[in-house]
């Protein structure tokens, strides 16, 4: 099968187009034919040995990553952590999935979805894929959804609270917004100018131009202000704060969000009520991702960028 490879750490060259051997799924587990995956920043990052948590932290964690992820370039070679797929056949224990079936699925840091194909665990991060979306719609959800879903959940996110979304454009950031109004809260979105209105059609009550206004400086205190692109200085951001609101940063507490394929059906659900949707920037065939990861390294991505996988078409 064809696989994006990635050898060592560096530019988005790096990444190699290769055959490989196919997988074949163990007893517990279900083969998928990848026909959509995405270029997630956390690809990006790993790719370019980047943690992008600012110069002193990233001293810090780098030898960490180094001892977690690999010394001099990624163990697990084929990068990617989100899909949407069919799947192809099942292991002999496997009983919650069919031959057949299309499903979408978060691999996190396993990896593995700039592939063709891809064994996975049937009690791993996946479920049926939504019925009224496409495998390019669907594949950004189970990362980026999921993460803006439990983010809120953790600061009790409910009706009539005052939410901030720092970077609302971006692929956790437009899942946020669009989850914190499903929730019931006056929702204000931070984003640049050409983005304010993108921000708006998914249902933030306000949008804030960054590059014209700070918030942190205006009359307005928030229950929760989630930084979604882990950009903000949190101490500047206490002001902003009423009593007993609460700051989340998507970088520093995404190792303890554990992904939960209930939680993916609950997005399911949502999906085909008409309550959630993916917002894509830009397609790419998987012979492109090196231009793909450069795009994304530029770092002003609009929601989420597709990789659509060679060979696959949506049915």
């Amino acid at each position: 099968m064809k696989a994006i490879i990635c050898e060592k750490y560096g530019l988005p060259d790096v990444l190699q187009l290769k055959e490989v051997v196919k997988p074949t799924p163990k007893d517990n587990e279900v083969l998928v034919k990848i026909i959509a995956t995405t270029v997630h920043v956390g690809d990006t990052k790993i790719r370019g040995f980047k943690p992008g948590m600012g110069f002193i932290q990233d001293l810090f964690v780098k030898p960490m990553m180094r001892i977690m992820i690999g010394f001099r370039g990624p163990r697990r070679k084929i990068l990617g952590m989100e899909l949407s797929g069919e799947i192809q056949s099942i292991g002999k224990d496997v009983t919650l999935f069919n031959k057949g079936e299309h499903i979408f699925a978060s691999t996190e840091m396993k990896f593995g979805t700039y592939a063709e194909y891809i064994c996975l665990p049937e009690d791993g991060v996946l479920a049926l894929k939504p019925s009224n979306i496409t495998h390019e719609e669907a594949a950004p959800v189970p990362n980026g959804g999921l993460t803006a879903l439990l983010f809120l959940r953790k600061a009790k996110s409910r009706n009539g609270q005052n939410v901030l979304i720092y970077g609302a454009s971006g692929s956790v950031g437009t899942f946020a917004v669009q989850l914190a109004k499903y929730f019931g809260a006056n929702v204000t979105g931070v984003c640049s100018t050409s983005n304010m209105d993108m921000v708006k059609s998914l249902g933030a009550d306000k949008v804030i131009d960054y590059t014209q206004e700070d918030f942190t400086i205006i009359d307005e205190t928030y229950d929760l202000i989630f930084d979604a692109v882990g950009k903000l200085i949190p101490s500047l951001c206490k002001k902003s704060l009423k009593k007993n609101g609460v700051y989340l940063n998507v970088l520093s507490l995404s190792s303890s969000i554990k992904l939960k394929s209930k939680d993916l059906k609950f997005l399911k659900k949502l999906i085909e009520a008409g309550e959630l949707k993916s917002v894509i920037d830009r397609r790419y065939p998987l012979e492109q991702i090196v231009e793909a990861h450069r795009y994304v390294d530029k770092g002003h991505k609009k929601g989420n960028v597709v990789i659509t996988v060679v060979g696959n078409k949506e049915p």
